[in-house]
């Protein structure tokens, strides 16, 4: 018979992988959106288990790391490029020729952002496991089919919908806006202005998607004059 503890740290650490997963899942998707088949699938798989393996790394250093700070201050502001960047990942690598240097480059996005998304991850199943070695354990294998279905399905639905990589671009900046105001320095200073702490993202998640739609509109219009 399983404790009711544990029980509970099972049930929590499964709805946290399923919302808190979802970022990792969307930034593999939109990163291998531009790869072949062929090295799309790749890119899904060897993103997935960086994920993992960046989570189990993070295990043992998240709570040092969430106290420097500005370090989350740091890491949204790079998370928010990120986004920016791979609203035009899947107009790269077609027809180029250069399968594997466009896979390498995926890749690289990818454990770029899962490494500045995954601190609170790491600890929010670190707390639901309560210490328990084999719950953590658990935490962290039962991530590893959330995020491989869910990059796969997003991926395949983003090539059919290319509009879903404007929210997904939006989803990955709301996560970097969340991270800028919760930061250890920054944060204290916003209790006053509760508010605030919403609309800070909403504003950096609204400055990626309207710079994103700008700099596309003005790529198809160059490329129509010409």
């Amino acid at each position: 018979m399983f404790d009711l503890d544990i029980l509970t740290g099972i049930l929590n650490i499964i709805i946290i992988n399923l919302v808190l997963s979802g970022d990792n899942a969307v930034v593999i998707a939109m990163a291998s959106m531009g790869l072949s088949e062929k090295y799309r699938k790749k890119a899904i798989f060897w993103g997935t288990t960086l994920a993992v393996v960046m989570r189990i790394i993070l295990t043992f250093v998240a709570a040092v790391l969430l106290q420097i700070p500005y370090i989350q201050f740091v890491g949204g502001t790079l998370l928010a490029m990120i986004a920016f960047k791979l609203l035009f990942s899947q107009e790269e690598g077609h027809g180029t020729g250069q399968g594997s240097s466009n896979f390498t480059k995926a890749l690289l996005t990818i454990l770029w952002a899962d490494l500045l998304m995954s601190l609170d991850n790491v600890l929010a199943v670190a707390g639901a496991s309560q210490g328990n070695l084999y719950l953590l354990i658990f935490g962290l294998a039962f991530s590893i089919p959330i995020v491989l279905a869910g990059s796969t399905l997003l991926t395949k639905a983003m090539g059919k919908y290319p509009w879903l990589a404007y929210i997904g671009s939006g989803v990955l900046a709301w996560t970097a806006g969340k991270m800028v105001v919760e930061d250890k320095a920054i944060l204290p200073h916003l209790h006053a202005l509760p508010v605030v702490e919403i609309v800070i993202p909403a504003l950096i998640t609204a400055a990626v998607i309207g710079t994103g739609i700008w700099v596309r509109n003005k790529k198809i219009s160059e490329v129509t004059e010409s």
